[in-house]
């Protein structure tokens, strides 16, 4: 069938989630066709943070440098965010979000730039690739599958035409009203917090002034009012020339039409400001997720699967870790060496975890602040409130050192299964089976992340003869594996705190399995194969 197919894999959808998923498979050799409504990215600027998670996405994608050239504040300004009591420029506030505290875990600094800034940067490095075509003007209506492969028809929206592809595969990487979720029949659980919630764009070189002065190097601003019950005004830097951007609840009864909304943001500010809006937007206050991740040939990823209130910044992020997920088990199937319960996999590890970001994280912040608001008042017990508020400032890193989205229990690690995918998960050096790995330095220079390879990578610590064994097996079973040999950890090397001495690493980073010895029940190749899925 290869010969009267269009593309391995059509993904509907060339938003962020879309594009890094194309460059994740075009890489591998995938040959991938991108159907794509606007012609350029909207310049809307939403989904700012980026993750250091997110960032070792963009450098094993062959983009970080480019990511970081673009960002639009400059390289010396603080992207780091701020709660505020009241008003913005009120006497109470803290730090927030503080990414900087997981550094040491990952293989690169976050970042912060507009999500139009990120597409750019992505339909840039996908262009560079033979193996991605990326078609605009064009939406996808309908997606049928059968035994061989996906049909997937296509509408122009320039001349009105309409046409068929077919490829092995399909994703759907097109929103939250998902097409390709639809057509699959993917239904979802909506958690409605019936709030409408609007989304401005606006210059203020008064704000602009204001925030150097009171909040210097602070780029996003949570601020907690009583009357809105947890839910948040949020600002949010694009430059340093004035650009901002503001969401928050429309308030009960107002029409959004005529509402007052400068004098809104005025109030959320504390003092007037010049303000000139130049996007306006309303979305509902929700989480959605879908029930399934997949059914067949079909796929959905990023807002198609999971959307919610974009607090935290965890929605772009989640839908990249969708991404990489996705795309090294699709490769995997169409090149041979996945097994069958690889894909499967992808549902059985990814929906856990938006289940967890959504409940533990997202919706616990809302019921957290709720409950704080409703019992603590500076003006009528400042010593209560003032005690409570240097507490929650304290506690701020955990939001951040408690979010390790792990796999723990997945049928393709070859771990305990004494739980299941979660948000929720300690930061450690230790290789833990289904947990993301953590950079250590190699005696001989560098880390062991940078010398992970595209496909599975065995980390072997003065463990000559088994990694010869891994390696010999992973040849016979044609799955890629890179060999990273280095001498037994002494007590002063880094490597010493994975706490292991062989380590297999899956392609997107993951542990697939870690020990001194194999376990009894399995061989090299029994780990290995049950990695693949098969």
């Amino acid at each position: 069938m290869k010969n009267q197919q269009d593309a391995d894999v059509i993904i509907s959808g060339g938003g962020p989630v879309g594009m890094g998923l194309a460059i994740e498979l075009g890489q591998r050799g995938i040959d991938v066709l991108v159907i794509e409504k606007h012609p350029s990215p909207q310049r809307v600027p939403k989904g700012q943070n980026l993750t250091q998670r997110t960032m070792e996405h963009f450098r094993a994608w062959g983009a970080e440098s480019e990511l970081r050239a673009a960002r639009t504040v400059p390289a010396g300004f603080g992207i780091g965010g701020l709660t505020s009591y009241g008003t913005l420029l009120g006497d109470y506030h803290y730090d927030w979000m503080k990414r900087e505290l997981v550094h040491a875990y990952y293989g690169a600094d976050n970042e912060r730039l507009p999500q139009y800034a990120t597409e750019d940067v992505l339909r840039a490095r996908a262009a560079s690739l033979d193996s991605v075509t990326l078609l605009t003007r064009r939406e996808v209506r309908d997606v049928r599958e059968d035994a061989e492969g996906v049909s997937v028809t296509v509408h122009d929206r320039t001349d009105g035409t309409e046409a068929t592809f077919r490829a092995a595969y399909a994703v759907g990487a097109d929103g939250s009203r998902s097409v390709v979720r639809e057509s699959a029949g993917l239904t979802q659980t909506v958690f409605d917090h019936d709030r409408l919630m609007v989304l401005l764009v606006f210059q203020s070189d008064t704000l602009h002034r204001a925030l150097l002065d009171k909040h210097p190097g602070k780029s996003f601003f949570n601020v907690l009012h009583p009357d809105l019950q947890g839910y948040w005004l949020f600002f949010g830097r694009v430059d340093l020339e004035g650009e901002f951007f503001f969401h928050a609840p429309v308030p009960d009864g107002e029409d959004p039409e005529t509402f007052d909304f400068q004098g809104y943001v005025e109030r959320a500010v504390g003092q007037s400001i010049d303000m000139h809006i130049r996007h306006r937007g309303f979305w509902d206050c929700r989480v959605a997720i879908a029930d399934s991740y997949g059914s067949g040939r079909t796929f959905i990823a990023g807002d198609a699967a999971h959307n919610h209130p974009p607090y935290g910044g965890y929605g772009i992020n989640t839908g990249f870790e969708d991404a990489r997920n996705l795309g090294w088990k699709l490769t995997a199937r169409l090149q041979g060496w996945g097994g069958p319960e690889l894909l499967s996999s992808y549902d059985a590890e990814r929906r856990p975890v938006f289940w967890s970001t959504a409940k533990d994280f997202i919706e616990k912040s809302i019921e957290t602040d709720r409950e704080f608001l409703a019992s603590h008042d500076p003006a009528t017990d400042p010593a209560a409130f003032e005690a409570v508020w240097s507490a929650r400032a304290r506690g701020a890193v955990n939001e951040v050192g408690d979010f390790q989205p792990n796999y723990r229990g997945s049928r393709i690690v070859a771990g305990p299964r004494d739980g299941t995918a979660s948000a929720k998960g300690a930061h450690s050096f230790t290789a833990r089976p289904g947990y993301h790995l953590a950079p250590r330095a190699l005696p001989e220079g560098g880390t062991t992340h940078d010398r992970l390879g595209s496909g599975f990578s065995l980390i072997a610590l003065g463990q000559a003869s088994a990694a010869a064994r891994f390696a010999e097996d992973a040849a016979r079973l044609h799955i890629p594996l890179t060999v990273i040999e280095s001498a037994a950890p002494g007590k002063e090397d880094e490597t010493a705190d994975y706490g292991a001495s062989l380590i297999l690493v899956r392609p997107d980073q993951f542990v697939a399995w870690a020990g001194d010895r194999l376990p009894d029940d399995l061989d090299t190749a029994g780990i290995l194969k049950l990695a693949a899925g098969a």
